[in-house]
């Protein structure tokens, strides 16, 4: 399966490889509580909430990452 920030949360945190990135990208965060809250969400989604502080260069490296798995 080919991912990407289109692919929701749940489908990027089954898959190890790409947990990984997200744990690059976002150290620490896989224990906040908010993050079952956006579980079917877009990364792309996700980053358009000011309160999860992701830029759009951030999405775009984030987005590049992904797409090599």
């Amino acid at each position: 399966m080919p991912f990407s920030v289109d692919s929701t949360l749940k489908d990027l945190l089954a898959d190890p490889r790409a947990t990984d990135v997200l744990r690059r990208f976002f150290p620490g965060r896989e224990s906040d509580p908010q993050v079952s809250m956006v579980m079917y969400y877009t990364l792309r989604s996700i980053a358009s909430f000011p309160e999860a502080g992701i830029s759009p260069q951030t999405l775009q490296a984030l987005d590049e990452e992904l797409k090599r798995l």
